[in-house]
This record gives structure tokens, C-alpha cells and sequence, in this order.
């Protein structure tokens, strides 16, 4: 498949993740009466990996998210080469996504994205549970490293043909459930960029984090995967 369709994927998948599940967690979430709570949220951003997988995942292998892309470098799966390419137009859309989310949201009387938040990540006074930065770092290395080994495993030749979004989806889905109330879940540095452009203050001094410890992570998993867990002849 050629590079200008590859991108075109990665954004529109980058675009459905973003809109899909921060759109979730602002339009969604404490609706009065009707909102779906942060298990909804949990399950939007799976929905959202495992449709767009299935959507596009054969044309640009269905990353959505920078930790990922170079996780999967790490792990000897994806060009070196590509890796840039793919960020750039990671991010992009994911502020194209929090854009039309922005608009949408201020539709309604009242609301203003740098108060409520605007679903950005953040630790400390701007954790959900008020955790550490130290909480926040061990959370989000650990679960974006599990999420590359679960993406290595669920796509290895030697895995169940098909089931591979599913996979990957749930386990984005349990990611949220066990991570949203310590950093509104990043493990994934475009869709913390997107948002925190949005909110317009301590979420882009604490995005630092969100792009730091997600791509050290997507690397260690990478790395795990390729030389302890992979079959090599």
C-alpha cells in the first residue's frame, strides 16, 4: 500500500480514537440521568480501536497512536524510516478530532474546556484521584509496555487469524478501567496532545509526561516482546 494511503488511515483511525473516546468522556460521561460513567469511557476507546482496526487496519497497520508505532519499531515489526511519517499524522489527528469535539461541546450553554478539563490527561491536583506524578510515570510506563506485548501477540503469525482488533480493543478497554482515575488514561502521546491543546493550560504543562513515559513504554514492550516472547529461528 502506498505512504499517502497508509496516512490517510492512520489519520482517520487517529481521528475515530480520539473522537470516539474523549468524545465519550465530554459529551457522555456526566450527562445527567444518562451518563455512561468511566466504564463507558473505558469501553469507547476500546470501540473505537476495535472498528477502525477492522476499518483500516489492513491498509496502515492500524497504529493510532505514536507509543505504538515506535513500540512496534522496537519490536522489529515496523521501518524505522516510517516512524516520523506516521506521528505527525498521528497527532494531527487527533487535534482535527479535538477540534470538532470543541465545537460540538460549546454547543452547550456553559461549558468551557479549560475548566471542565476537556478529558486531558494530567497527575497530581489534575488527576481524577489526585495521584502522584510518581503514580502517574509507573501506571502509564507499565501499561503502554503490556499493551505492545498484547499488540506483538495478538498480530504474531502464530496467533488465531482475525482476532487481533478484538484483542487489542479489550485490552485498551481494560487499560481505561484500571487508569482513569490515576491520569484520565493516556498511553497514547497524540491523543493527550489533541485535548490538552483544547483545555489550554495545565494540561499542556503536564503533557510532557504523557508523551515521555507512553513512548519509553511502547519501546520496552516492543523490546520484550522481540527477545523473550517471539520465536526466532
Amino acid at each position: 500500500m502506498n505512504m499517502s494511503k497508509r496516512l490517510s488511515a492512520e489519520f482517520f483511525g487517529t481521528f475515530w480514537l480520539v473522537f470516539g473516546g474523549c468524545g465519550s468522556a465530554v459529551l457522555a460521561a456526566g450527562f445527567p440521568g444518562l451518563g455512561i460513567g468511566f466504564a463507558g469511557v473505558a469501553l469507547a476507546f476500546g470501540l473505537t480501536v476495535v472498528t477502525m482496526a477492522y476499518a483500516v487496519g489492513h491498509i496502515s497497520g492500524g497504529h493510532f497512536n505514536p507509543a505504538v508505532t515506535l513500540g512496534l519499531c522496537a519490536g522489529g515489526r515496523f521501518p524505522a524510516k516510517d516512524v516520523v511519517p506516521y506521528i505527525v499524522v498521528q497527532v494531527i489527528g487527533s487535534i482535527a478530532a479535538a477540534a470538532v469535539l470543541y465545537f460540538i461541546a460549546s454547543g452547550k450553554p456553559g461549558f468551557d474546556a479549560g475548566a471542565s478539563g476537556f478529558a486531558s490527561n494530567g497527575f497530581g491536583d489534575h488527576s481524577p484521584g489526585h495521584f502522584s506524578m510518581q503514580a502517574a510515570i509507573a501506571i502509564e510506563l507499565v501499561l503502554t509496555a503490556f499493551f505492545l506485548i498484547v499488540i506483538h501477540g495478538a498480530t504474531d503469525a502464530r496467533a488465531p487469524a482475525g482476532f487481533a482488533p478484538l484483542a487489542i480493543g479489550l485490552a485498551l478497554t481494560l487499560i481505561h478501567l484500571i487508569s482513569i482515575p490515576v491520569t484520565n488514561t493516556s498511553v497514547n502521546p497524540a491523543r493527550s496532545t489533541g485535548v490538552a491543546l483544547f483545555q489550554g493550560g495545565w494540561a499542556i504543562q503536564q503533557l510532557w509526561l504523557f508523551w515521555l513515559i507512553p513512548l519509553i513504554g511502547g519501546v520496552v514492550g516492543g523490546l520484550i516482546y522481540r527477545y523473550l516472547l517471539e520465536k526466532r529461528d
